[in-house]
């Protein structure tokens, strides 16, 4: 099988992108953004560690990479997700998938990320220094943990030993004494500080604005290696506003595997929660197009709905809000017609062998109209012959 490169899709900083035809026509959605619980755009800047061309693989250089069993998109759901649907799993009401516009080719290869190793006590210590935790990290089985947890009211870090090792902070706990607070004094309140509540901030009237909140969380994401993640701090939990961020892993935009950074109505980083290592670099695997992986997750959308048929194509352009051929889940009901605002190239994790691993994949911005959020779905883009089936459970 012949392959033929394709050009970048373009360049992560303010270079000139290079499409196969011609520019998305994004003018009515400057505003929006690829959001995964919080993230800006980014564009890919190479084939994310210069795998060949042709399929031979980058793990030993003597032949095809090994094929992927995927099970699951491993992230969870956000909160721009439509409602029960996790991180690029096919809407099951049945679903079409139509591009705004034409759709980049993207890169001709890209390798897959996989967590590796175990977390060291240094590493859970420097973002313990980050987080302003006092206390040496100390192992409760899997878990490294650094704070107090004599009343179950301090500030409380803990990391899971294994790579890429998933942490969570609260800095104000509810005490296990109850509301039984003393006449005049500040009682934990939630809403006022993080997981759990924290101390009500006197004279704080609401949440911090995005970018007092972005700038509080700075220092925590200089300390994570994630400077230049893409950022949103739309999100609100009371008077905490949440700092979501999708860190660039190999030099390509994330979708699932961000940090969340809430920030209380003082301006304190009051909890948050994200992984602690990137992971590594593995084998380099050759790349479909968006027009390819969005007619793969219109087949995906209709055969997962309620009797879906599959097989409609369709990275094809609206055309007057229309489907291009006659198809649609059996039933007699037509598909419903949603619009691909923007296709980024980037990474997604899903779940291989039981582990989440960093997979090439599109992400299509959806704007679903009517005033909604726009949302983001993902499809593996590995060359459909990489792919295979899980096997079953024994």
């Amino acid at each position: 099988m012949t392959s033929t490169k394709r050009p970048q899709e373009g360049t992560s900083g303010t270079g000139p992108r290079r499409w196969r035809r011609s520019p998305l026509a994004v003018a009515a959605v400057t505003a929006a953004v690829l959001i995964a619980g919080g993230g800006g755009v980014y564009f890919a800047t190479s084939a994310a560690g210069g795998g060949t061309d042709g399929g031979s693989g980058a793990g030993g250089g003597d032949g095809a990479p090994p094929p992927l069993a995927l099970d699951t998109p491993a992230g969870g759901s956000g909160p721009s997700e439509p409602p029960g649907i996790a991180p690029g799993e096919p809407d099951p009401s049945g679903v079409v998938y139509r591009a705004r516009g034409e759709l980049p080719d993207g890169p001709a290869s890209a390798r897959v990320h996989r967590p590796d190793g175990e977390i060291a006590a240094a590493e859970v210590a420097r973002l313990a220094r980050a987080l302003g935790v006092a206390g040496a990290p100390r192992l409760d089985g899997t878990v490294w943990k650094v704070g107090t947890e004599k009343d179950g009211s301090g500030p409380l870090l803990r990391v899971a030993r294994q790579a890429p090792g998933a942490w969570t902070f609260a800095r104000f706990r509810p005490s296990p004494g109850g509301d039984n607070c003393l006449r005049g004094k500040s009682c934990p309140s939630d809403g006022g500080g993080g997981f759990g509540g924290g101390p009500a901030s006197d004279g704080a009237e609401g949440p911090v604005s995005e970018a007092a909140a972005k700038k509080a969380a700075a220092p925590l994401l200089k300390a994570l290696g994630q400077e230049d993640a893409g950022l949103d701090a739309r999100q609100l939990m009371g008077a905490v506003r949440v700092v979501n961020a999708d860190p660039v892993v190999g030099g390509l935009p994330t979708y699932g595997w961000s940090t969340g950074i809430q920030v209380g109505a003082d301006g304190q980083v009051a909890g948050g929660s994200g992984k602690l290592t990137v992971p590594e670099p593995g084998d380099s695997y050759p790349v479909v197009g968006a027009d390819e992986a969005l007619s793969a997750l219109n087949r995906a959308a209709l055969g997962s709905g309620r009797g879906g048929s599959g097989g409609c194509a369709s990275a094809m352009p609206l055309d007057g809000g229309k489907p291009a051929a006659p198809c649609g889940p059996r039933g007699g009901a037509a598909p419903k017609a949603m619009e691909i605002a923007r296709a980024v190239f980037g990474l997604a994790p899903y779940s291989v062998d039981g582990r989440a691993v960093l997979v090439p994949s599109w992400l299509f911005e959806v704007a679903p109209g009517g005033g909604a959020q726009p949302y983001t779905v993902t499809q593996p883009a590995l060359a459909p012959r990489f792919l295979k089936k899980p096997e079953p459970p024994s």
